[in-house]
């Protein structure tokens, strides 16, 4: 079973770990030894890594006590970051992560919420109702990653109650 807890300064580490395997293990079919290289230097700054998730909402998902992948809802309806390490692919982490940042998204106000998609993660969403909206090419270092803007619309309201258990 999937537990979920807020990412905590000491993560640091190990999410850009589980970030640079999922990266480098997951998405060899989709983008080449340059730009998953590129992408994940996006860690090789500890503490810009460290802010990014601090300045977010970022929940952090537990197999067995121990950190197997993290997701980050950047303000009421961005989810910026949804990362599971290898070990633990297809094995109910990422939709553990994705149903909880929905649910808080939805306590936070949010009508809709939106993922920049990687072409890897890209089926994952539009199973869960996100449709493509855009398709974007960013720079990241000396090379270009594609991916997709995919939106979904939310509930307008949320029982509080029925929020998912996050431990402290």
């Amino acid at each position: 079973m999937t537990a979920l807890r807020p990412f905590l300064p000491a993560d640091t580490a190990i999410l850009a770990d589980i970030f640079c395997a999922a990266i480098e293990v997951l998405t060899q079919e989709d983008y080449s030894d340059g730009q998953r290289a590129a992408w994940m230097a996006v860690s090789d700054d500890i503490e810009t890594f460290r802010k990014r998730l601090a300045g977010a909402l970022t929940l952090v998902a537990l197999v067995d006590g121990q950190p197997a992948g993290f997701a980050s809802l950047k303000g009421a309806d961005c989810i910026d970051m949804l990362y599971v390490h290898p070990d633990h692919i297809r094995a109910g982490v990422a939709t553990t992560l994705i149903d909880a940042l929905e649910k808080l998204a939805m306590a936070r106000g949010a009508t809709s919420l939106s993922a920049d998609a990687s072409d890897t993660a890209k089926p994952f969403f539009a199973r869960r109702g996100y449709i493509g909206r855009s398709r974007n090419v960013i720079p990241l270092g000396d090379e270009w990653l594609a991916n997709t803007t995919m939106v979904k619309a939310v509930a307008e309201s949320v029982d509080l109650q029925n929020l998912p258990k996050v431990l402290h």
